[in-house]
C-alpha cells in the first residue's frame, strides 16, 4: 500500500476510535428504548447524516475558524493529543456515566446521537488538526472521514446484534483496546506539539 492510502487509512482508524462506535452500543440502546424499531432505525439514520454534514462542515471550515481564533499548529497539536488522552483513559478507566458523561431522557433528536456521540469534540478538533498540520488535498481526508463514518453507521444501524454478540464485556473490552491505543497516539501528538515548540 503507498503512503497516501496508509495515511487515509490510520487517519479514518484514528476517527473511528474517536466516534467509538462499539463504546456507545450500550448508550444508544439504552437511548432508543421503548421506540419501536422502525422509529429506531429513522433516528439512527437521521442523526448519522446530520453528524456527517457538522463533521463536513468542520472539516472545510476547520482553518478559517483557528485562524479567526489565531491560533497556532502546536497549540493545536498539544491541545488534541490532551482531548485524545483524556477519552483515551476514559475508554480505559469508564465511570457510571460512560464515556459522554450522563445522557438525557426521551426520543433523541441530535443530542446525544449526532452530538456527542458522533460528532464529539474530540472529532471535531481533530478534522481541525488535519487541515491545519497537512498539506495534504483536503480530498483525502474527506475520503478518511467518509470511510470511518461509513464504518460507524453501519455498526450503529447493527446496534442489537452486535449487543447480542459481544454483550456487555466483549464489547467493554474492545472499547478499553481503543482506549489504549488512543492514549499511545496521544503521547505521540504530544511528542510532535512539544518538538515543534522547542
Amino acid at each position: 500500500m503507498n503512503d497516501l492510502g496508509s495515511s487515509i487509512l490510520s487517519t479514518a482508524l484514528l476517527l473511528f476510535f474517536l466516534m467509538d462506535p462499539l463504546g456507545n452500543i450500550p448508550v444508544l440502546l439504552s437511548v432508543l428504548k421503548g421506540i419501536p424499531p422502525k422509529r429506531q432505525r429513522f433516528i439512527i439514520i437521521r442523526d448519522l447524516l446530520i453528524a456527517l454534514v457538522i463533521l463536513i462542515i468542520f472539516l472545510f471550515a476547520g482553518e478559517r475558524i483557528l485562524n479567526f481564533l489565531h491560533l497556532q499548529k502546536e497549540s493545536v497539536t498539544i491541545a488534541g493529543g490532551i482531548i485524545l488522552l483524556i477519552i483515551g483513559l476514559r475508554l480505559i478507566f469508564p465511570n457510571q456515566d460512560g464515556v459522554m458523561g450522563k445522557q438525557p431522557g426521551g426520543e433523541p433528536f441530535i443530542v446525544p446521537i449526532a452530538i456527542p456521540m458522533i460528532a464529539g469534540p474530540s472529532v471535531l478538533a481533530m478534522l481541525m488538526l488535519l487541515t491545519q498540520n497537512s498539506d495534504d488535498p483536503i480530498q483525502n481526508w474527506l475520503f478518511a472521514l467518509l470511510l470511518a463514518w461509513g464504518t460507524v453507521a453501519i455498526i450503529l444501524l447493527c446496534a442489537p446484534f452486535f449487543y447480542k454478540i459481544l454483550r456487555e464485556r466483549g464489547l467493554h473490552a474492545i472499547e478499553r483496546l481503543m482506549g489504549m491505543i488512543l492514549v499511545m497516539m496521544a503521547v505521540q501528538m504530544l511528542i510532535n506539539g512539544i518538538k515543534i515548540l522547542f
